[in-house]
């Protein structure tokens, strides 16, 4: 059986690889369970428990179930998982909810309590800025300071403008392959808006934008068109970029656009409020 300790590494280990996975803790116990506080296990997108251990088969479901969720949307589960005759004498049925908290069914012999906590561990949301204007430049800057992964794309003549970044893409091959979340802000300030443009729009991504006058926006719109770029992904373009908060400067611009950013990558992530 594979120790807390050496759980947390793996877990250290797979973050600093940037893999999706859910980290299940077993957080409280009551009369006798196979697992005990403390307990954890590390389970995979698919289902799968590489490592660790938090009982048998009476837990195994109601957790993968709760991580295979918490994976999907983000957000943190707690399961209890306790006897058919606590479960009657709370009023609760197999699966419901009640503040928080997802109730499954104990089929052990055992017969006790284990509350699970299940928390999604997910790749650092990715920002590729396509281009090396000053709006580019602050956009970087501000985005690592708000804890984005952020990726220059740029010819390598203008790489330097960026000298703290955590990845480098040299040109505008865009990978295909993403992890996690990412935006893709265009700011090539006529240089390369064409081809730019078209690379962001030819991968998945959470939201592109491109930094520019509505005009301009519109001509680049039409040649990508013609070129045979997916329409719904043409339409889907954000531009002018940003929330408009009347920004005139580079580095009040790339606030307006983190800020557009924040609020789709946190849209329905909060409850209880507008």
């Amino acid at each position: 059986m594979t120790k807390a300790r050496d759980i947390l590494e793996i877990v250290s280990a797979k973050k600093a690889k940037g893999e999706r996975f859910a980290l299940a803790t077993v957080v409280r116990t009551v009369s006798m369970t196979a697992a005990k506080a403390g307990a954890k296990a590390v389970v995979l997108p698919d289902g799968t428990i590489t490592e660790g251990w938090i009982g048998g088969g009476c837990a195994r479901a109601a957790v993968l179930k709760a991580a295979k969720e918490a994976l999907a949307d983000g957000q943190v589960r707690l399961v209890s998982i306790q006897p058919a005759d606590l479960l009657d004498e709370k009023g609760v049925a197999p699966g419901e909810e009640r503040e928080g908290i997802r109730f499954a069914k104990n089929t052990c012999p055992s017969q006790g309590t284990m509350d699970i906590f299940v928390e999604p561990v997910l790749p650092r949301p990715e920002i590729i800025v396509c281009g090396s204007s000053p709006v580019a430049v602050a956009v970087a800057d501000l985005g690592r300071r708000l804890g984005f992964l952020m990726t220059a794309s740029a010819p390598a003549a203008e790489q330097p403008s960026f000298p703290e970044v955590e990845r480098r893409i040299e040109g505008y091959a865009l990978p295909v392959a993403c992890e996690g979340s990412r935006f893709i802000v265009v700011s090539t300030q006529s240089r390369g808006d064409e081809a730019a443009l078209q690379a962001a729009l030819s991968v998945e991504a959470d939201y592109v934008a491109f930094v520019g006058s509505r005009r301009k926006a519109e001509t680049l719109k039409t040649k990508l068109r013609e070129r045979g770029v997916d329409s719904a992904r043409i339409a889907a373009l954000k531009s002018p970029a940003g929330l408009d908060l009347g920004a005139i400067t580079p580095e009040e611009i790339a606030l307006s656009i983190l800020a557009e950013i924040v609020r789709h990558r946190r849209r329905g992530q909060r409850t209880g409020g507008p």
